[in-house]
């Protein structure tokens, strides 16, 4: 087997799986998923996004920022506001979200990407965008959670030209069954793959992305575009039930989060049951003194042992599709968990916070598990509960992730079916109220997880139902 990859769209993961089998490495794998997402995954991720990447090599973790920064930097006045959407999750969930060129921080993804190469693959770049290229371009069927997505996100994708057209193509939009697809980004991958990064943060795409975005009153400028870089960070490390955890650092608060959720946890017991989860997540909480993240996450290890996990959004998107560049942009600056400040606070050029978390464990210096998930503020409990139930209870990933999930946060405790019913009602007898949802249910996160049994060498993964997660082996 030459290894596995877990991505939130089986197209996604199998692009990685092809550039394992043509000889590539986890860190090739892991980027042609990722183009293959911008294709198949379009509202969540693209070329206007920007994300992480945590890879480890030969007894070596590095972490990859290339989350989106501030723009601002050429002094370009806003002229206009935030534009608020309401979303609607379901007949009792909804959520503002704040859209519009105003919302589009600088984006990270295509230097993201041709950094990590840089470093660490071993493909060119145009044969890892083949299939992404060819998704868009031919297109591919919307799947019911991409359905889904496309539903709840259409009063922001019908407001601007561009995005209405492209997931309402016959005037309503795209449902199950039907094909998704998107020729401008095919175009702007081709490139992309040719050319690099130049085009997006120096050239005409980049002329374009900040013409666009300030004739509608942003602040997104060419010097923004021309300053941005990848970073490397050191991660955030925890000692769990005898592995070491390495998470993404600050200025990202998940990682930060899930280090000191594990680390509470080994001081409560050597168990972590319903009570003691909400009690690690809990002082996270205090820690630290929403619902739908447009995110999508990708887990590949290889045959040689190296892995790769890779989380990229474009938060619950702009709505603003750039004319003739293939790129919709993020609405980073509109988000309200990453702008908790306030909006328009974050100084230009710095990253906004994320709790995106990319996230490996090792035991005695082998990876054992590489893990990450989507779902804004609850990406830190579904990895958590995923560490804990691979680690401490010995779970294959598909079993971990499967595993029902519960969140504690703002005072309450909501629950998928499946939580043991008693400690529910033990948290309740302590005032504490419980939301017991009828399904399993996205609000939850989408974990996509790859596993190595150190022993045998056996690779596994694991993909999330919640968000139409697969897997697929080289």
């Amino acid at each position: 087997m030459a290894g596995v990859v877990a991505a939130g769209h089986p197209e996604s993961a199998a692009a990685g799986a092809t550039a394992l089998r043509e000889g590539g490495n986890a860190v090739d794998a892991a980027a042609g998923a990722v183009l293959a997402s911008f294709a198949v995954e379009s509202p969540l991720t693209g070329l206007g996004a920007g994300g992480y990447m945590i890879v480890h090599d030969r007894g070596e973790t590095t972490l990859l920022d290339f989350f989106v920064a501030a723009p601002g930097l050429d002094g370009t006045p806003r002229t206009a506001e935030l534009a608020p959407v309401t979303v609607v999750f379901d007949a009792t969930t909804s959520q503002t979200f704040y859209v519009g060129p105003v919302s589009c921080a600088v984006p990270g993804t295509p230097a993201g990407l041709v950094e990590a190469l840089r470093r660490f693959g071993s493909m060119p770049l145009a044969e890892l965008a083949a299939p992404a290229i060819r998704l868009a371009r031919e297109g591919s069927p919307v799947n019911h959670q991409q359905a889904y997505i496309l539903e709840i996100l259409e009063p922001i994708h019908a407001r601007l030209p561009g995005t209405r057209e492209l997931y309402a193509p016959e005037g309503r939009t795209l449902r199950a069954g039907e094909t998704f697809r998107f020729e401008d980004l095919a175009v702007a991958l081709e490139r992309f793959a040719a050319e690099g990064v130049v085009p997006f943060y120096r050239g005409e795409v980049a002329a374009a992305l900040s013409d666009f975005v300030i004739e509608g009153g942003g602040t997104l400028g060419r010097g923004d575009l021309a300053a941005y870089a990848a970073i490397e960070r050191e991660p955030v490390h925890a000692a769990f039930r005898g592995t070491e955890v390495l998470t993404n650092p600050l200025p990202s608060a998940g990682g930060t989060l899930i280090a000191h959720s594990l680390e509470t946890l080994e001081r409560l017991g050597p168990t972590s049951d319903p009570e003691v989860l909400v009690a690690a997540m809990d002082a996270a909480n205090e820690h630290r003194a929403s619902l739908l993240g447009s995110t999508t996450h990708i887990s590949v290890i290889d045959a040689n042992g190296m892995c790769a996990a890779v989380t990229c959004s474009n938060g619950s998107g702009s709505g603003v599709l750039v004319p003739g560049t293939g790129v919709i942009l993020n609405n980073m600056l509109g988000e309200e968990d990453l702008n908790p400040g306030g909006f328009h606070k974050i100084a230009a050029g710095r990253r906004v916070p994320s709790m995106m978390a990319p996230t490996v464990v090792l035991r005695d210096g082998e990876v054992v598990l590489a893990v990450g998930s989507a779902g804004s503020n609850r990406i830190r409990s579904a990895i958590l509960q995923t560490v804990v139930r691979v680690v401490e209870q010995g779970m294959g990933p598909q079993e971990a992730i499967d595993a029902p999930r519960l969140h504690s946060e703002a005072g309450s405790v909501q629950a998928e079916p499946g939580i043991d019913g008693e400690a529910l009602a033990r948290i309740e007898a302590r005032d504490v109220p419980v939301v017991r949802l009828p399904d399993r249910n996205l609000y939850f996160g989408g974990v996509q997880a790859v596993a190595r049994d150190p022993a045998t060498g056996t690779l596994s993964g694991g993909g999330d139902p919640r968000r139409g997660g697969a897997v697929a082996y080289a």
